[in-house]
């Protein structure tokens, strides 16, 4: 069986209510493992839409970001520390994380400067408590939401001839994009003024 025709079969199925569970602990396991998950946050806006997409995505990365914590504080601990040994940044949020507690945690989740998968085991590595990280998750969303979204519009690219002749509704697309950019002026007003905080902790 070539790639195409193997790719025919998988959409379909993570298409449907079980493909979406069942996304759930795929996502989990692939921040758990230090994967990227931009791509695999706009697969899921392009299968399942930008809201129901960053719901599934936002479970699962909290999933895999409570594993990768919890694996960072007991079994993987020696191995986190040395992974994040060449990452000084990461180190030194650590330490800064378990004098702050939960407002670091919300503002390194906001920011685009840390990366989210290793960011979980230097977590695991500090003194903050289990609620207040479990809480600063909430950090992600809106990152969650662009890329969600940026999958979506992605995915209805192949359609927008439609549009071009006639056949879907143009205003309807000048919304999407126009909520998508808002979006991403969000996020990057969001980074920047988290950036903005952490700078000055550090000075």
């Amino acid at each position: 069986m070539d790639g195409s025709a193997l790719l025919d079969l998988l959409l379909p199925a993570l298409r449907s209510p079980l493909g979406a569970l069942a996304f759930v602990p795929l996502y989990a396991l692939w921040v758990t493992l230090l994967l990227p998950g931009v791509w695999a946050s706009m697969l899921a806006g392009a299968l399942y839409g930008t809201w129901w997409g960053s719901l599934i995505v936002f479970v699962g990365a909290c999933l895999g970001a409570e594993a990768a914590f919890l694996l960072g504080r007991t079994w993987m601990r020696n191995w986190a520390r040395r992974r994040l040994a060449v990452v000084p940044k990461l180190l030194a949020i650590e330490q800064a994380v378990s004098r702050e507690g939960l407002k670091l945690v919300l503002l390194t989740r906001l920011s685009p400067a840390f990366p989210f998968s290793l960011l979980n085991f230097a977590y695991g590595l500090s003194e903050v408590s289990l609620r207040d990280y479990s809480i600063g998750l909430i950090g992600i969303l809106p990152g969650t939401i662009l890329f969600c979204g940026l999958g979506a519009l992605a995915g209805d690219v192949a359609r927008f001839g439609e549009v071009l002749s006639g056949e879907a509704d143009a205003g309807t697309w000048a919304l999407r994009i126009g909520g998508l950019l808002a979006t991403v002026a969000s996020v990057w007003l969001a980074g920047k003024a988290a950036q903005r905080a952490l700078g000055n902790r550090d000075a």
